[in-house]
């Protein structure tokens, strides 16, 4: 089977399997509160982000809000997502940009979201594809570990997996195609022991039973 053949069935798979797939942070009309979200999910679980974030956008919804806190009283309550002092720094950050460089908005294009200190490519596409319908695959750990196992991607950067994702998977897909990776690299394909035989994808994977 070609790759394309093998990709278009991947894809009719993965879309068997998780059909209604989608973020696993909360997400709502404040495009702020993503980016919060999707900085503080680094090195922590998304469940406690959305537990976190509850409490924080009761008290403080606003950049403004973030502003007139200050860093010592965010890292008060972000402090269960872990490293809550390089995070409440940037999250004060983001808040002064916002106000200072960008008219009290968050910006809509890649590049000027990296601007932002906490925020790297994977962020910026999560709140491009989620927030602005701007197409864009989103490489976390579980996509890079996922597409290179099934053989769809190659590379070890995630800027190299996702230029490689971006040719062979239809611009439509790139939002979901991340989101469905996530959905399998936790029910199935995990970083340790994944599950070969239980695997709807195992025909196609040229990675099914072997070591890793």
């Amino acid at each position: 089977m070609r790759k394309k053949e093998r990709t278009e069935a991947i894809l009719r798979r993965l879309h068997e399997l998780y059909p209604e797939t989608q973020c696993t942070l909360d997400i709502d009309d404040n495009v702020f509160h993503l980016v919060v979200r999707a900085v503080l999910s680094a090195q922590c679980t998304d469940v406690r982000v959305n537990e976190v974030t509850k409490v924080l956008f009761e008290k403080y919804p606003e950049y403004t809000d973030f502003l007139s806190a200050g860093e010592e009283e965010i890292g008060r309550i972000i402090k269960p997502c872990g490293f809550w002092k390089a995070k409440s720094h940037y999250l004060y950050e983001i808040a002064r940009m916002m106000r200072d460089d960008f008219g009290g908005e968050i910006p809509k294009t890649q590049d000027e979201l990296m601007r932002f200190p906490g925020v790297g490519r994977k962020v910026a596409n999560l709140i491009v594809s989620e927030m602005f319908g701007i197409p864009a695959v989103v490489v976390d750990t579980h996509c890079m570990r996922v597409s290179g196992r099934l053989g769809l991607s190659s590379g070890k950067d995630p800027a190299v997996i996702e230029k490689e994702l971006m040719k062979i998977l239809p611009e439509e897909e790139w939002a979901a195609f991340g989101h469905r990776m996530v959905d399998h690299g936790r029910a199935v394909c995990t970083a340790r022991s994944p599950k070969c035989s239980d695997c709807a994808l195992s025909e196609y994977c040229p990675s099914s039973g072997k070591k890793v």
